[in-house]
């Protein structure tokens, strides 16, 4: 039988990214006791009271079609939240989404065509491949070292642009080594963006999990608005992962054009869902405010107990739930580093390979466990780090 070429496309970017993960989903199930630090899973859950208010919108018959572009009050509360960043901001900027990752992919869809560019930096994502290649477009990476605390070097930028580029894909805090972007880094890069005439796509997702530095969008720099486009979600500020409620942000035109796409693929998203995030980003819940302190916490933790083992080397985030560690010294790259200490030392972590070419010799650890954990994590890691350094000796 015939497919159709998305699938062939998208045929080696799914599930096989996260088979550490799946490998220790599946020891769990039969029993074994496994450290999971693979996935951005927040440890605390949803709001109570919000709980409550989505049953509430439940019972109250919240559950009929909505609009395509967002539940009236949700689309207030997004002018209002972003009002400051954009100052003449109106419903015809908004369209709501279930989740960052539809708005990513339909955002996509509307700025690029069939053999055209998105820029990103390398690591990346694991799913923003996969949503530049639905769309038949490819993915032009731009190295992200952590020798610059894996911030995008403008040179670097302006040495991955080619006449198929349209876009330019940012992450801040950045998915998966916590980097945070300022406002002069944003303006450099920016101006490329001015230069050679290409969209900004901002994925401000991790926004309100920054321990170290202040936010900064692109929508904050009058130049850069009629080129950028923000998607968010209420999953990571309110430990809301699995209610699926996003946005995206742009000019009036972009939205316009993008109406269409998410209609066709979705006409609306769910009333009573919209009306807990409308009282999620009108309400202070200190839901981001407990996770911002225990994440940063954590990674100042680990960081400082790897920079004791003299065979890996990390980054301190400044933000997010995540740390990459370099794992080169050992003699193996990311991807058999993983395997090793899921089947020798019952941890589970993310082969940076899953984030792009530039992390094939690192890792990425959640920082979405207890502090003892992290500590038990830290002694696993010493213990086959020894066994491979024992190996080394003996050959």
């Amino acid at each position: 039988m015939r497919y159709a070429a998305i699938t062939d496309r998208l045929y080696d970017l799914g599930g096989d990214k996260w088979a550490v993960h799946n490998a220790a989903r599946a020891r769990q199930a039969k029993g074994e006791e496994i450290i999971e630090l693979s996935i951005g899973e927040p440890d605390i859950t949803t709001d109570r009271a919000l709980v409550e208010h989505c049953v509430d919108a439940l019972r109250a018959g919240r559950t009929r079609y909505s609009n395509g572009r967002g539940e009236p009050g949700l689309v207030d509360a997004l002018i209002d939240t972003y009002a400051s960043r954009l100052p003449d901001i109106s419903e015809e900027n908004v369209l709501c989404f279930p989740g960052t990752q539809t708005a990513l992919f339909a955002v996509i869809l509307a700025l690029v065509n069939e053999g055209e560019g998105v820029i990103t930096g390398d690591p990346y994502y694991a799913t923003y491949e996969g949503v530049i290649r639905a769309a038949g477009a490819h993915l032009q990476p731009v190295p992200l070292r952590m020798a610059h605390g894996f911030i995008m070097q403008p040179e670097d930028l302006a040495a991955a642009i080619t006449p198929q580029s349209r876009v330019l894909m940012l992450n801040t805090p950045h998915n998966p080594t916590g980097a945070v972007l300022d406002r002069e880094s944003l303006e450099q890069l920016g101006q490329l963006c001015i230069e050679h005439d290409l969209w900004i796509l901002c994925d401000e997702v991790y926004e309100a999990l920054i321990f170290d530095g202040d936010f900064v969008s692109p929508l904050e720099i009058e130049a850069l608005r009629e080129r950028t486009v923000v998607v968010s979600s209420i999953s990571k500020s309110h430990a809301a992962t699995g209610f699926r409620s996003g946005w995206s942000i742009g000019p009036v035109e972009f939205s316009r054009r993008l109406l269409p796409i998410s209609e066709t693929m979705l006409f609306g998203n769910q009333p009573f869902i919209a009306d807990m995030t409308e009282v999620a980003l009108r309400q202070h819940f200190d839901t981001a405010d407990r996770l911002r302190e225990a994440l940063g916490r954590r990674a100042k933790l680990l960081h400082e107990a790897i920079s004791e083992l003299p065979m890996l080397s990390s980054s301190l985030p400044q933000g997010g739930m995540f740390l990459m560690i370099d794992v080169s010294k050992t003699g193996l790259d990311g991807e058999a580093f993983a395997w090793r200490l899921l089947e020798e030392q019952g941890v589970a972590v993310m082969p940076g390979a899953s984030f792009g070419e530039s992390a094939t010799t690192l890792i990425r650890l959640a920082l979405t466990v207890p502090d003892e954990v992290l500590m038990q994590t830290v002694d696993r890691l010493a213990a086959l780090c020894q066994s491979l350094e024992g190996n080394r000796l003996e050959a």
